[in-house]
């Protein structure tokens, strides 16, 4: 037995009208789900990206599907691979949707990363693999 991936990244924005135009620009894709005022999902090949009303999810859900209580206060963090060549694609398109960003960073042991912020304050970063010793 062993884990051989995450299948989940979530990230929490009390606003999630703005967490989900921002996210639709930003990916080019609709939401694969959505809750009125407590999610909206992503899904990214074999992840989802998970994005919460922390309000909502600090009571567990009822229903067909019952659960727990969960959540987090203040700006999280989510990583989206990308190969160098593309980290280049992605400063262009940032620049067309007018987002700015944070940091470009050359890492010591090899790689690059590009961060940005989501309208509730989210880290959202694209990186190389290799910057954890990953395959490109």
């Amino acid at each position: 037995m062993t884990v051989r991936a995450i299948l989940e990244t979530a990230l929490y924005a009390r606003d999630l009208a703005a967490a989900e135009a921002f996210y639709n620009r930003l990916l080019d894709r609709e939401p694969y789900a959505r809750a009125e005022g407590r999610h909206v999902f992503y899904k990214l090949d074999n992840q989802m990206l998970l994005i919460f009303n922390p309000e909502a999810t600090r009571k567990p859900s009822t229903g067909k599907l019952s659960v727990p209580a969960h959540g987090a206060i203040g700006e999280g963090h989510v990583c989206f691979a990308a190969s160098a060549s593309d980290l280049d694609a992605w400063r262009d398109r940032l620049a067309e949707l007018a987002i700015a960003i944070e940091a470009d960073i050359e890492w010591p042991g090899e790689g690059r990363s590009i961060y940005i912020r989501d309208p509730a304050g989210n880290s959202v970063e694209f990186a190389e693999p290799r910057i954890w010793g990953f395959a490109p």
